[in-house]
């Protein structure tokens, strides 16, 4: 699991690689949270998750929940298939509100 950082313009986007899962969310955390303080515009790219467990979903839920309360917005992008099962199974994709865009799986 890993987070790159880019900063252009006043937008901060964060691509995650890897599992958000039991065994990295913790770690995850302690890389996500400082950035929903500090930015008013954050943007997650999801698109190379490869796992997607309860707890990682407790962290995007909680990383969108502190953006609102720190009055920044936050917006979740490029959902790999295991984050689109997810939020599927938990019917979750009106809470982020995000545009989820299935992509063709032949690749």
């Amino acid at each position: 699991m890993s987070i790159h950082v880019q900063s252009d313009s006043g937008l901060c986007l964060l691509h995650i690689e890897g599992e958000m899962s039991i065994y990295t969310a913790a770690e995850l955390g302690a890389q996500l949270l400082p950035h929903l303080q500090h930015q008013a515009q954050l943007e997650i790219d999801l698109s190379q998750v490869s796992e997607l467990d309860s707890a990682g979903l407790q962290l995007l839920i909680l990383a969108k929940r502190e953006a609102a309360h720190n009055g920044a917005s936050l917006r979740l992008t490029g959902h790999s298939r295991a984050v689109l099962e997810v939020f599927d199974l938990c019917n979750l994709a009106a809470f982020f509100g995000d545009p989820l865009v299935i992509s063709d799986s032949t690749h």
